[in-house]
């Protein structure tokens, strides 16, 4: 029986997200992500599943809502958001352990740990990437309407979800090559966490003073110095035990 011009017709994700479908590195390249990739890999195929499934009982329009930008979006930024949290955890890490090596006081640590604005930024920048796929996105949404009006729209859908579904492909390829930068970004903090020293002025302040109050008391027992009334019952003593 001949597809209707109407019908949805949901392409295999699988050849189209090409390497975001690789099973996961044993030598991941940065920070290990691939969880991260394959359970955004797994969402979209149950997106697709459940396009199918509705296409398959003749409801069109709950198919092209399955596939439809909401959903691509919020996967895609659910992922973004898991892998903007790795690297921030590993950043923290790296730090906790360079502040273990140097003895930096936990207080000056809690200064040191990212902050929610820099776990943010750190979300924005490795998503950058996938400005691509918005728009692809936006794209989709926009020949999914004109071509409803005009009574077809299924090889157009068809067309559009095949662009957006390379679109994740290169979208998480540079989020990968972004959480790359990232990290490394973060050694100069941690190499600076790493170089801390405790300041040596106090000890030496404590010597001076020390050897200074020594000094004066040696002088004034040996009689070489006038004694303080607040000192005589000190000297008594010691002078009873010479």
């Amino acid at each position: 029986m001949p597809r209707s011009s109407t019908e949805p017709v949901i392409p295999e994700l699988g050849p189209l997200l090409g390497r975001l479908t690789e099973p996961a590195a044993a030598a991941p390249r940065g920070i290990p992500l691939d969880d991260i990739r394959l359970t955004l890999v797994t969402e979209l195929f149950d997106l697709a599943a459940a396009a199918r499934d509705f296409a398959r009982e003749g409801d069109a329009s709950s198919a092209v809502q399955s596939l439809n930008r909401q959903s691509w979006a919020a996967a895609w930024d659910r992922a973004v958001t898991a892998a903007a949290d790795r690297i921030a955890e590993r950043v923290d890490a790296r730090l906790r352990s360079a502040a273990a090596e140097s003895r930096l006081p936990a207080a000056r640590l809690g200064k040191v740990l990212l902050s929610p604005e820099e776990r943010r930024g750190i979300e924005v920048r490795i998503g950058v990437g996938g400005a691509a796929l918005f728009e692809a996105l936006d794209e989709m949404e926009s020949q999914v309407r004109e071509s409803s009006r005009a009574g077809d729209f299924a090889e157009v859908w068809r067309t559009a979800l095949v662009s957006v579904a390379r679109s994740v492909e290169a979208a998480w390829i540079a989020l990968e090559d972004a959480a790359v930068r990232e990290a490394a970004a973060w050694e100069e903090d941690v190499a600076q966490v790493r170089a801390w020293r405790r300041p040596g002025w106090p000890l030496l302040a404590l010597i001076v003073v020390v050897t200074a109050a020594a000094v004066y008391l040696g002088l004034v027992l040996g009689g070489f110095l006038p004694l303080p009334s607040l000192l005589e019952p000190f000297a008594e003593w010691w002078w009873a035990r010479a």
